[in-house]
C-alpha cells in the first residue's frame, strides 16, 4: 500500500530507483539495489523520516524481487501472485542498508537484497506449503499495512493541528510500532536462514519497541527452545499469553517445556488449555497423551493417542505413542502392529527400531528383535541401551562372545549402566568365569541392581 502521495513528495525527481542484478560471489547471486529519498515534513524528525524511507525501499526491494522470481524462476510455476511472493520474501530475504544520510529535510536511503535465486525459490515453495508459515506472514504483512495507514493517518491529523501534543506521541507511537515491525521481519528472515543469534537481536530490538506484540515474545521463545535455553523460552510464553489470554500455540510450546523439564502437571494443564481453545489442535493430543503415559495415567493416554490419529491417520508419532502404551500394558501384539505402522509412515529413528526391537524379543521373535536392535545402533552408534539390548539377544541365541562385546560396549558408553553389569555377569558365568561373573555381580550390586543384590546373596558372597 503506498503513502499518501501528497505527503510523500520527493525534492526533484520523485522515488531514484537503480536496479543491479549482478555477481557477488558465484554465478549463482544475485543483487537487487534500490535508492529512496523521503522529504520530511515539520512533524518529521531523522528518527521517523528513516523509518519511513526504510519501509518504502524494503517495498520496492522486494516488489522487483517478486518480478524478477516470478520471470526468471521456478517460482513462475507456483501459481502464486507477485504480492503473494513478495509477502513470502519478506521472511526470507533481509534489506540491507548500503547508505544513508540525513540532511535535517530529507533521508537519503539506499539499501540492497543479495540472495540466490535458487534457493530463495525453493524457501518460497517451501513456505507455500506450510499453512502456519503463511499465515504468520501474511498477517505480518496486513500489521505492515496498518501500522502505515496508522501513521499516514496521525500525519494528516498532525497537519491540521501541529500544536497537539498527543498526537504528536501518537505518531511518535506509531514511528516505533513501525520499526518493531521492520525487525520482527529482519528477525524472521534471520531464523529462517538459521542465523538464531541475530534472529533473537532482531526480535529484541522489536520487543523493545512494542512490548506489546505477543508474537515477538512468541517467535523469540522458539528460538530460545531450540537453544535450550528454557527458563529464558518460559519467560517469553508467560508475557505471550498474558498479553494473549488465547494464545492455543504459546500454551502448547510451553507445554513442551514443561514435559522436557519432567514437570508433567503443569505440562498437562497447558495442553488441557490448548486443546480447549483449539480441539483440533493434533499435536496437543499427542504431546497430552505422551504426558499422560509418563504420568502412567494409560487410560487417558491411550484416548488421546487415538484422537491424534483420527484427526490424522499418518500421524506417525501416535502410532508411535500408542505403540509404547501397549508395550507396558503387556498387549505387545497390539504394540507390534503399531510401531509397524509407525516405521512403514516413515518414523525411521532409532527408538522406533529399539522400541519394536523389544517387542519383538517379548513375542519370541529372536531374529526380528536382532533385525530391529541393528538397525537402531546403525542409525545412533551411541544408543547404549539398544547395545544392552541386542546383547540380551545374543545371550537367547547362544552367541556368548558376541554378547560380551555389546555389553562391554553398552558399559563404555554409560558406565553406571547396572543392567549391563548384571548381564555381563551372566555372560561370563555361561563362559565359565567365575572371577569376573562375581566382579560384575558385584558392580550392578553396588549400582543398586535388586536382582544382583540376590544372586550374590544366594550365592553366600558379600557384595557391599
Amino acid at each position: 500500500m503506498a503513502f499518501n502521495r501528497t505527503n510523500f513528495i520527493l525534492a526533484v525527481t520523485g522515488m531514484l530507483v537503480s536496479l543491479l542484478l549482478a555477481n557477488i560471489a558465484s554465478a549463482e547471486n544475485k543483487t537487487i539495489i534500490k535508492e529512496y529519498i523521503y522529504m520530511a515534513s515539520d512533524i518529521d524528525s531523522k528518527v521517523s523520516s528513516r523509518a519511513l524511507a526504510l519501509e518504502q525501499v524494503k517495498r520496492a526491494l522486494l516488489e522487483q524481487l517478486g518480478t524478477y522470481l516470478i520471470s526468471e524462476t521456478d517460482v513462475k510455476n507456483y501459481q502464486m501472485t507477485k504480492d503473494q511472493i513478495s509477502t513470502f520474501t519478506a521472511g526470507i530475504v533481509s534489506a540491507e542498508v548500503l547508505e544513508e544520510k540525513w540532511d535535517g529535510r530529507s533521508y537519503y536511503l539506499k539499501a540492497r537484497i543479495s540472495l540466490d535465486p535458487k534457493e530463495v525459490a525453493k524457501s518460497v515453495d517451501a513456505l507455500r506449503n506450510d499453512v502456519q508459515k503463511s499465515k504468520e506472514l501474511a498477517d505480518s504483512k496486513k500489521k505492515v499495512e496498518e501500522a502505515v495507514r496508522e501513521v499516514e493517518r496521525l500525519k494528516k491529523e498532525l497537519e491540521l493541528a501541529k500544536g497537539d501534543s498527543k498526537k504528536r506521541n501518537e505518531y511518535t507511537n506509531a514511528i516505533k510500532n513501525l520499526s518493531a515491525k521492520d525487525w520482527f521481519m529482519k528477525a524472521y528472515a534471520f531464523y529462517e536462514s538459521k542465523n538464531l543469534k541475530n534472529a533473537i537481536d532482531a526480535y529484541t530490538n522489536s520487543i523493545e519497541l512494542n512490548p506489546k506484540d505477543a508474537v515477538a515474545y512468541y517467535n523469540r521463545a522458539i528460538i530460545h527452545y531450540d537453544l535450550s535455553n528454557y527458563q529464558q523460552a518460559m519467560n517469553d510464553y508467560n508475557n505471550a499469553i498474558e498479553l494473549n489470554p488465547r494464545y492455543a500455540s504459546a500454551y502448547h510450546n510451553r507445554g513442551v517445556i514443561y514435559g522436557t523439564l519432567e514437570n508433567y502437571q503443569q505440562a498437562l494443564s497447558d495442553f488441557n488449555k490448548t486443546i480447549e481453545l483449539n480441539p483440533k489442535d493434533k499435536r496437543a493430543y499427542f504431546k497430552r497423551g505422551y504426558v499422560c503415559w509418563k504420568s502412567g495415567n494409560y487410560l487417558q493416554a491411550m484416548n488421546d493417542f487415538n484422537k491424534a490419529i483420527e484427526l490424522d491417520p499418518k500421524d506417525a508419532d501416535a502410532y508411535y505413542g500408542r505403540g509404547a502404551v501397549h508395550s507396558d500394558l503387556g498387549n505387545y501384539q497390539q504394540a507390534l502392529n503399531d510401531y509397524n505402522k509407525a516405521i512403514e509412515l516413515n518414523l525411521m529413528g532409532a527408538e522406533a527400531f529399539h522400541n519394536r526391537g523389544s517387542v519383538h524379543d517379548a513375542l519370541g521373535n529372536k531374529q526380528q528383535a536382532l533385525n530391529d536392535f541393528n538397525n537402531a545402533i546403525e542409525l545412533d552408534l551411541k544408543y547404549a541401551e539398544a547395545y544392552n539390548n541386542r546383547g540380551i539377544i545374543y545371550i537367547k541365541l547362544g552367541n556368548y562372545q558376541q554378547a560380551l562385546n555389546d555389553f562391554n560396549k553398552t558399559i563404555e558408553l554409560d558406565p553406571n549402566n547396572a543392567e549391563a553389569y548384571n548381564n555381563r555377569g551372566i555372560v561370563y558365568d555361561f563362559l565359565g568365569n567365575d572371577n569376573m561373573a562375581i566382579q560384575n555381580l558385584k558392580m550392578a550390586a553396588q549400582l543398586g541392581l535388586t536382582k544382583a543384590q540376590k544372586t550374590l546373596i544366594s550365592k553366600g558372597i558379600k557384595w557391599q
